[in-house]
C-alpha cells in the first residue's frame, strides 16, 4: 500500500474511534450487582490486576462481556464485592474491555468450588515510576501503587490472594526509560510481595504487541520501536532471575485503531493466557509441596 493511501487509512480509522467508544458506551451496564463474598478465605481467591490501560482495558465492551458469573467478582472503586462485569477498570471513562474478566472466568471455571475476586487497580498512561510507594499521577489524581496497596489490603480482608497480573510498559518505551525498566519491574515485584507479606505470590507480567514495535511515523512509513523491543526482553528476562514469576507474549494481538490498546478480541486473548500462565505457577506450587 502507497504511503499516501496508508495515512489516509490512518487518518478514518481514527475518526472512527469517537464512534466506536459512543456505541461501547452504550453497552456498559448501568447497574452494578453488589454481593457478600464467600464465607470461609480460602474459598475466595484474590487476583490483584495492575499496570497500565492495556491491562484496564479499552476495547469496546459487547454483550459477552457483561454476562453474570456469581463465581467471579470484582472489588468497585468504593471497596464493595459485586458480580464482575466489564467494564472491570474504573480508572478512566473510557475504560472498556480488558483482559480482568476473562482471566477472571477461566480462573473460576478451573475450580468450581472457588469464587474469584478480582482487585482492578491499573492506570491508564501510568509509567513505572508511578507504580512505586508515594509516588503521585497527575494525570489521574492517584497514587496507582499505595491505592493498589491499600485496595489488596481491604480485600485481604474477605479473601486470600492468590496471584497478580501486571501489564505496562507502554509509557516506558523511550531509550532512557527502557534501559531502566527490567530493574525497575524486579524492585515493584519485589516490593509488592513484601508489602502484602506473600513472598511467593505468584506474578504473570505481559508483554508489548507487535504493533507498538512496528509504528507508523507521520510519514506513512515503518519505523521500529526498539525501546518497545528492550520492554519485552526485559519482563521475558525476568523470568530466570525471580521466583513464581511468568510472562505471556502478546503475539497475534490487534489494535483499537490507535497503535496502542488492544481491542476486545486481543484482551480477551491476553486473558486466556494470563490464566494459563497463572495456573501453570499455581501447579508448580502445588508440586513443590
Amino acid at each position: 500500500m502507497k504511503p499516501t493511501r496508508l495515512l489516509l487509512l490512518n487518518l478514518l480509522l481514527l475518526a472512527l474511534l469517537p464512534v466506536a467508544s459512543v456505541w461501547a458506551q452504550a453497552l456498559k451496564p448501568r447497574l452494578r450487582q453488589v454481593v457478600s463474598p464467600p464465607a470461609r478465605k480460602e474459598k475466595f481467591q484474590l487476583y490483584l490486576l495492575v499496570g497500565q490501560s492495556n491491562m484496564a482495558g479499552r476495547g469496546a465492551v459487547e454483550a459477552q462481556d457483561t454476562i453474570p458469573n456469581r463465581h467471579v467478582l470484582r472489588l468497585n472503586p468504593t471497596g464493595q464485592w459485586e458480580i464482575a462485569k466489564d467494564p472491570i477498570h474504573f480508572d478512566k471513562t473510557v475504560a472498556g474491555v480488558g483482559p480482568g474478566l476473562t482471566f477472571g472466568r477461566l480462573m473460576a471455571a478451573a475450580d468450581t468450588s472457588i469464587t474469584i475476586g478480582l482487585i482492578p487497580c491499573a492506570v491508564g498512561g501510568s509509567g513505572i515510576d508511578a507504580w512505586t510507594p508515594g509516588a503521585y499521577f497527575a494525570d489521574t489524581k492517584t497514587h496507582p501503587y499505595d491505592d493498589a496497596l491499600a485496595r489488596a489490603r481491604t480485600a485481604l480482608q474477605a479473601g486470600t490472594l492468590a496471584g497478580i497480573i501486571w501489564h505496562q510498559g507502554e509509557s516506558d518505551s523511550s531509550p532512557e526509560k527502557s534501559a531502566l525498566y527490567q530493574q525497575k519491574l524486579k524492585i515493584l515485584i519485589k516490593q509488592l510481595r513484601a508489602d502484602l507479606q506473600l513472598p511467593n505470590v505468584p506474578f504473570v507480567a505481559g508483554q508489548l504487541p507487535a504493533y507498538q514495535i512496528n509504528k507508523t511515523g507521520s510519514d506513512g512509513l515503518p519505523r521500529l520501536n526498539e525501546s518497545a523491543m528492550r520492554i519485552n526482553e526485559a519482563v521475558a528476562g525476568l523470568q530466570k532471575q525471580l521466583p513464581n514469576y511468568r510472562f505471556v507474549t502478546a503475539e497475534g494481538t490487534a489494535d483499537i485503531g490507535d497503535h496502542t490498546h488492544f481491542n476486545a478480541v486481543s484482551a480477551r486473548l491476553m486473558g486466556q493466557r494470563y490464566a494459563a500462565a497463572m495456573q501453570r505457577l499455581q501447579r508448580l506450587a502445588r508440586h513443590k509441596k
